[in-house]
């Protein structure tokens, strides 16, 4: 019984050898009792089992936040806090709050491409657009908890804008620097389709505008609202509809259809497990959701005190935030000649903004009582509407070139431009 020649025990003290922290046994070799044997190997493994974690989580935290230059900025988002607690200030807390986000809008958008390794790219693409979009969809919330609809309205619209524009252009225009000497190539299908849901937001949001600005309602002051609720169910459908049909007959809408051998992505690995990416998924956004509370409260404060119209913050800097994400990896990847998965990136996330977000924010109004319509006025309408029409000419041939990204970019600018000189009229601003 008490054999020091039993294997099973000289097992167990080449394990228990093995894992000591100095390298050596800590049994008593002279001890012949199984039971103390076994005792203070399952304490040696659960001790070693600890460090071994404790490490691991040491890792992912550097990974996670100490693997990149823009983790620098992290730091303003704790000192937004600060700041609104000592001064109150609402142009320092919102300018602080918008530094804080940048980075975290970015490692969000990194760990979806960490879990999308796990997921395929299918399933890797729309998680890219949907966590790309969840800093836009949290500011949206907390505008609506305090009745700033407006605020809504034109901080989606803007992230439209700037993903088909700002961040497409940006993709077309680094690809095609790099990669000179020929045309990249994308999937035409996929991205006409995508044309065609972004055409049928756009009939969502004009109709409502029309019906209003032509004084047609059946209902005045209600066939409006009806109208954009019952076309939001709809949409939401339908953006369903899209996704059944992407995860189910178009497995590989985001694979780079210039791909032959896939040698290149054998060379990409994860650098954290899939349940990392799940932990650092909920807390970024959690900090997130935090840190767009003081952002969404101050944003009028900080119109005031930098003299910037609500219109130009709400369209242009909030959604420049929110994108750094998406504009990062569509950069990155037609840089590395997967131009398909720019365009899921910068086009699928806008698809998602205004058949998913938006009527989504609808519905949510709906079930807590703001009432917020489809009708983004006709300023906003319009721009969207020749936005579309834009991209989709550019889309059409399957080719992209620095050329037509420069175009892009140039027609972001006069986008920038009219809302820096537009103010809404005092009936339809929002009121507290």
């Amino acid at each position: 019984m008490g054999n020091t020649n039993n294997p099973q025990v000289l097992g167990f003290s080449s394990r228990i050898e093995m894992c000591s922290p100095e390298g050596k046994s800590i049994i008593d070799p002279q001890d012949q009792n199984p039971t103390n044997r076994n005792m203070l190997s399952i304490k040696v493994a659960s001790q070693n089992c600890g460090m071994k974690y404790i490490r691991k989580v040491i890792t992912s935290i550097k990974i996670a936040l100490l693997s990149d230059k823009i983790n620098l900025l992290i730091p303003f988002g704790p000192l937004a806090m600060l700041v609104n607690y000592l001064t109150g200030h609402h142009g320092w807390v919102f300018f602080l709050s918008l530094l804080g986000i940048i980075p975290l809008a970015e490692r969000l958008g990194w760990a979806t491409e960490q879990l999308a390794f796990y997921t395929g790219p299918t399933v890797g693409g729309l998680l890219n657009a949907t966590f790309g979009n969840a800093t836009e969809l949290i500011i949206s919330m907390y505008a609506m908890k305090h009745g700033m609809l407006r605020v809504v309205q034109q901080s989606l619209l803007g992230s439209i804008l700037s993903n088909m524009l700002l961040v497409l252009g940006c993709a077309f225009f680094c690809g095609g620097i790099f990669h000179p000497k020929k045309e990249q190539l994308f999937n035409k299908s996929n991205a006409v389709m995508m044309s065609g849901l972004l055409l049928m937001a756009v009939m969502g949001l004009l109709f409502p505008a029309v019906l209003h600005f032509t004084h047609t309602e059946l209902h005045f002051g209600k066939s409006e609202l009806a109208l954009s609720r019952f076309s939001s169910c709809v949409m939401l459908t339908a953006y369903g509809a899209y996704l059944f049909f992407q995860l189910t007959s178009q497995k590989n809408s985001y694979s780079p259809i210039t791909e032959e051998d896939g040698v290149e992505d054998d060379e990409e690995s994860p650098d954290i497990s899939k349940y990392e990416s799940i932990i650092w998924l909920s807390i970024l956004t959690l900090v997130i959701s935090v840190l767009s509370e003081y952002l969404v409260s101050t944003i009028e404060g900080a119109s005031v005190a930098m003299n910037i119209p609500m219109a130009f913050i709400s369209v242009i800097i909030l959604p420049i935030v929110g994108n750094a994400a998406e504009h990062a990896s569509a950069i990155m990847f037609a840089v590395k000649d997967k131009l398909d998965i720019s365009l899921g990136v910068a086009i699928g996330s806008s698809t998602q903004i205004s058949m998913f977000a938006i009527p989504f924010c609808v519905v949510v109004g709906w079930i807590i009582g703001r009432p917020l319509d489809l009708n983004f006025q006709l300023f906003e309408t319009a721009t969207l509407f020749m936005t579309v029409l834009v991209v989709a000419f550019m889309l059409q041939d399957g080719k992209s070139n620095y050329f037509k990204g420069v175009m892009l970019v140039f027609c972001y600018l006069i986008v920038a431009a009219s809302f820096f000189v537009h103010i809404d009229p005092l009936s339809i601003q929002d009121k507290h």
